[in-house]
């Protein structure tokens, strides 16, 4: 029951990214971390004191940062590239695609502050396409961790992973809730097993899912709720195991609906198993500025607006 789910503190994603960089100092002699003048943000403090032979300052010169990522992995080096999403990605789309995707360079792409939940930097800083960016190229790896735990065990294993990874969080003090679960790159996390609707989240949203799920099993609906933390690879499986036993599903994710998340699980319930699907997302609009919950609340991403998604479509059943 999703109730059981037990909160165990709140701490930003960015922090799970960074403890997890302290600990790949500490343990790995050939991960190299590079930055776009945005260290403090990215939580990298403790392993640039820790190694700084193994800490590049590429300045506000993000397709730089990319190339020289790329050039590391041909001498055996692990790059993780760090800046904010919307500079991650956007702003070096040309040098992802021809110097790390197209020649499969073993590139970590870590982004922080995506999304809405940015908060008051607004709508040039808060990026809602950079999912449906990195999905597309072939090749990549993409995965959006719900929580500091999850992103931290996520950092750990794409260390191991062999290819280019585009890794997704943010920057709100978020509810820590998988401490202690297992992470697997390519395998959705289920946290509720369920009959009568299914709901699929990733990043931040998850919570919000869990949040909604217990609302509505109070209303005494059978709810099953997944963690799509991988993005691309994606667990069909897990999907269309889920659809076939709830036979309606909403999705719910921090990116614009066009491209998203959403959009992976509708192609692989109309390949597999066609049923009823309402979307959460933003609708094809730029962000702007306010706290992450005034903004989440305003683009219809609150827990609110999952419960009335998830009534909606199992009344489409």
């Amino acid at each position: 029951m999703l109730k059981d789910i037990q909160v165990t503190g709140k701490k930003d994603t960015r922090s799970g990214f960074g403890d997890g960089m302290t600990e790949l100092g500490r343990n790995n002699p050939n991960v190299v971390a590079l930055t776009a003048d945005l260290a403090g943000s990215l939580k990298l403090q403790t392993f640039i004191k820790e190694n700084p032979d193994r800490f590049i300052q590429c300045g506000i010169a993000e397709a730089n940062m990319i190339g020289i990522a790329a050039g590391l992995t041909i001498g055996g080096k692990i790059p993780f590239t760090t800046t904010f999403a919307n500079f991650s990605t956007g702003r070096v789309y040309d040098q992802i695609r021809q110097s790390v995707a197209y020649s499969g360079k073993n590139v970590k792409i870590c982004a922080s502050h995506a999304g809405l939940t940015l908060g008051e930097d607004g709508a040039t800083h808060q990026i809602l396409e950079d999912i449906g960016m990195m999905k597309m190229l072939p090749g990549m790896t993409v995965i959006v961790p719900c929580d500091y735990a999850q992103t931290k065990a996520a950092t750990l294993a794409i260390a191991e992973y062999e290819g280019p990874v585009y890794l997704r969080f943010g920057r709100p003090v978020w509810p820590i809730f998988t401490e202690g679960m297992p992470f697997e790159i390519g395998k959705a996390q289920v946290f509720s097993e369920g009959s009568d609707i299914s709901i699929f989240a990733c990043g931040h949203m998850v919570w919000n899912a869990i949040e909604a799920g217990r609302i509505l099993e109070e209303k005494g609906i059978s709810v099953e709720v997944i963690n799509i933390h991988t993005i691309k690879p994606l667990d069909e499986e897990a999907i269309i195991r889920s659809l076939k036993k709830t036979g309606c599903a909403v999705t719910v994710e921090e990116h614009n609906v066009l491209g998203g998340m959403g959009d992976c699980v509708a192609q692989v319930a109309a390949r597999h198993n066609p049923v009823p699907i309402e979307y959460i997302g933003t609708n094809d609009t730029f962000g702007e500025s306010g706290t992450p919950m005034q903004l989440l609340e305003k683009y219809g991403l609150s827990t609110e607006n999952i419960v009335a998604a998830a009534e909606k479509v199992m009344a489409r059943k």
